[in-house]
């Protein structure tokens, strides 16, 4: 368990920040912004889990909640060549797993898409697209770091079907998908 006594340490003044494995990276890095973005799409998961209230729907968004620090904590643990390494907190296949089999249970009870949708709704499901949306982000920034950079490849495809998972959990709290505002190209013309 992680313990923090001092919040503040002052290192990260110069404009660097630390890596798991004691090096240092400068905070605009491409690893520490696909970090920041992971951040950012927990905390709008956090508040779309207050707007969801209680349902199963939200424990498992609670579960990813602790998932996406550990995706955090594997994205600032750098992957060196060649070598195990069994302390590493790393996402493994069956947290991917998990978001196929539930994005499978929630996807089965929609109705089928016959238009894209617009990011609104319930404030529930507005709420989870924010979240979606700040997740490809995310993925776009984890990406971008494994080209320079070794990165788990299961984090990637972790955030790949969190975004998708994020998707059909909002169509269900459109009342599965009944309440969704279609797209109507032009219709603003």
């Amino acid at each position: 368990m992680v313990k923090l006594n001092k919040i503040y340490t002052r290192t990260g003044d110069d404009g660097t920040t630390g890596l798991v494995d004691g090096s240092r990276l400068p905070k605009y890095a491409a690893r520490m912004r696909a970090v920041g973005d992971v951040d950012e799409a927990n905390s709008a998961l956090g508040l779309a889990v207050l707007a969801m209230g209680d349902c199963a729907e939200a424990a498992w968004a609670r579960t990813i909640q602790n998932d996406l620090f550990d995706l955090g904590a594997d994205l600032a643990t750098p992957v060196p060549e060649g070598q195990d390494e069994p302390w590493a907190l790393r996402i493994v296949a069956s947290q991917v797993g998990r978001l196929e089999a539930q994005i499978d249970a929630m996807n089965a009870r929609l109705t089928p898409l016959d238009s894209f949708i617009l990011p609104g709704g319930s404030a529930a499901a507005a709420a989870v697209h924010l979240a979606r949306a700040i997740t490809r982000r995310a993925e776009r920034s984890a990406v971008e770091a494994a080209a320079g950079v070794a990165i788990n490849p299961q984090a990637l495809a972790y955030l790949n079907r969190l975004s998708d998972w994020l998707f059909v959990l909002a169509r269900c709290l459109n009342d599965d998908g009944r309440a969704d505002i279609k797209w109507v190209p032009g219709a603003s013309r």
